[in-house]
């Protein structure tokens, strides 16, 4: 069978001012018809440069080299097309779906509107065939109530929504290859995993081949046919999708697969891609040998509570008269009660939407609560007057889910931790304070000499120790992590959590840790609250909860973690 892509010896430099960068190094792969190949790499392997240079996308400073044969009719070098051939192509016969909707949708044009935009320039339709075609594909990717989506505009639906909608843009033209870039990142689990489903289904239906762009090899190992495992933009590895799941042969495979925290012991150390890159790995691959670094969490015994939350509810209007007073709320936390003990990690666990964000900024009181009572040390911290607040916030800190949208990118990271230091009068003087913060550094594997960076000059993952090291100068004796591993790669992942189990045994400070992961949650956390539609669903020992929930919305949730099948093999 003749391949309906094929890349050869594609080579991608960047000219960056007068620095010549290579992202791509000769890389060649094929892509049979009806097929879903999955690229699967860290951020930075080349990924998805290598998908936008098949559309032509990159930007001028990129120099590409190689070939890219489309084999739809007859072949073509899609790098040799004239600028108005290729036009003709995009979203026509190849389609892509980006990582993040939000950003790939006009606010200002209703969702409806722009996927009927593509249907008539590429399929010269009037508006009534436009409209028609796009209720069905709406029908087609599953999306509720079609004719009232059709007239929303993009902030009006939910995350899952709007990439549905970015699905049914890129099939209005049944495209013959569909690229798929990170296009659950972001997204629940359980979504991510009826998303993966409908891309599987709409490429059976349509013999359509996939390109599906991924960081974590277990989103992609129920759905691919063949994986290609990219890393510092040259193909580590390639082949059929269960061989290389069942058998990895590269290092860098072998650790994307272990460093996952599925099934992984808690308290123990996670495999990073470091300890499989050295000539001799300290990691040895069956996980009872994996060496222990920290105390059992399971096994603490806290004594007192040192948070209590009582009958909380935080209510939103819902719906405003003409006069612009509210006539019905929406309850985003509903007469939610519990404890946290001294040296507890809880898990927050629920869908976008289940209020478990608003219950930790509630906790923080940058929410007000409608009712109910905070109570921190003893202290009820919904009736204080404002100075008395300000003085005790230096004992409730968060680390929040986007690390880069934290911290002031005019400032630099050492002035950004040193800054709390300063605003509660912590140490004598501005000198003592650096010492602090170079101390702070160090604990999260961070170099003193980056004290004068600035955030835009560090990976995801280093930013996110940033904040991390921000949040621990104040010695608090409470911490919230709101999603704050869900959008870094796993290997980076695996790192963040490693060091958290480290920082947990050295501060010994409690927390909240807010995720849709229950698999993240039941490796970092000893206790497990589960949050359906503002109220708690189910609460217990993060091993009871995981392997013997008692609730059908938990068991969904376990169900939907990708990859479940890696464990199995």
């Amino acid at each position: 069978m003749t391949p309906l892509l094929s890349i050869k010896n594609l080579q991608i430099k960047f000219n960056e001012r007068g620095q010549h960068a290579t992202a791509v190094k000769n890389i060649s792969f094929n892509v049979m018809p009806g097929e879903l190949l999955a690229i699967v790499g860290e951020s930075g392997s080349g990924k998805s440069i290598t998908a936008l240079s098949i559309l032509r996308l990159l930007p001028t400073t990129a120099t590409v080299t190689g070939q890219i044969i489309f084999n739809k009719h007859t072949p073509i070098d899609i790098l040799q097309l004239p600028g108005n051939k290729i036009a003709g192509i995009r979203g026509n016969e190849i389609a892509m779906i980006f990582q993040e909707p939000m950003t790939s949708l006009n606010p200002v044009f209703t969702c409806g509107y722009q996927v009927m935009e593509v249907i008539r320039v590429h399929q010269q339709v009037n508006k009534t065939i436009a409209r028609e075609k796009t209720i069905e594909l709406f029908k087609q990717v599953q999306l509720p109530n079609p004719e009232e989506i059709l007239n929303r505009y993009p902030h009006e639906i939910s995350g899952g929504q709007k990439q549905r909608v970015m699905i049914a843009m890129a099939m209005s033209c049944s495209p013959s290859l569909l690229i798929a870039d990170e296009p659950t990142t972001a997204l629940d689990v359980t979504v991510q995993k009826t998303i993966l489903e409908l891309i599987k289904s709409l490429q059976q239906q349509n013999n359509m081949a996939v390109i599906f762009i991924t960081h974590d090899l277990g989103v992609v190992a129920d759905i691919a046919d063949k994986i290609v495992v990219m890393y510092k933009g040259e193909i580590a590895e390639q082949g059929d999708a269960r061989k290389i799941l069942l058998s990895p042969q590269h290092p860098y495979s072998k650790a994307l697969i272990a460093c996952r925290p599925a099934g992984k012991q808690k308290g123990t150390r996670l495999p990073v891609v470091s300890d499989f890159l050295v000539t001799q790995p300290s990691f040895n691959e069956t996980t009872e040998n994996i060496v222990t670094t920290n105390k059992n969490l399971a096994n603490d015994k806290p004594k007192t509570n040192i948070l209590e939350v009582k009958n909380l509810t935080v209510s939103f209007p819902a719906k405003k008269n003409f006069f612009g007073k509210p006539t019905r709320y929406f309850n985003a936390v509903d007469n939610v009660s519990f404890a946290i003990q001294q040296g507890d990690i809880v898990g927050l666990v629920g869908e976008s939407g289940c209020g478990k964000t608003t219950l930790g900024r509630c906790i923080l009181q940058l929410i007000k609560p409608s009712a109910g009572n905070i109570i921190l040390d003893g202290r009820d911290i919904t009736a204080m007057k404002p100075a008395t607040l300000r003085h005790i916030r230096k004992d409730l800190q968060i680390v929040f889910q986007d690390p880069f949208g934290s911290l002031n990118p005019r400032i630099s990271i050492g002035e950004a931790i040193l800054e709390p230091l300063k605003v509660h009068a912590i140490t004598a003087n501005n000198k003592q304070r650096k010492e602090k913060v170079m101390e702070l550094l160090q604990k999260v594997s961070l170099e003193t000499s980056h004290y004068n960076r600035y955030p835009h000059q560090f990976s995801g993952g280093q930013r996110q120790r940033i904040c991390i090291a921000r949040a621990l100068a104040l010695n608090p004796s409470f911490l919230i992590f709101d999603e704050s591993v869900s959008a870094l790669d796993v290997s980076v992942q695996a790192q963040v959590l490693n060091l958290l189990n480290d920082l947990k045994a050295e501060f010994g400070f409690t927390s909240i840790f807010i995720s849709h992961d229950l698999s993240v949650v039941h490796y970092i956390c000893n206790r497990i609250i589960v949050m359906n539609k503002g109220a708690i669903e189910e609460e217990g020992m993060a091993d009871d909860i995981y392997f013997n929930p008692k609730r059908e919305y938990t068991k969904k949730l376990l169900e939907a973690i990708p990859g479940k099948s890696l464990l199995k093999f």
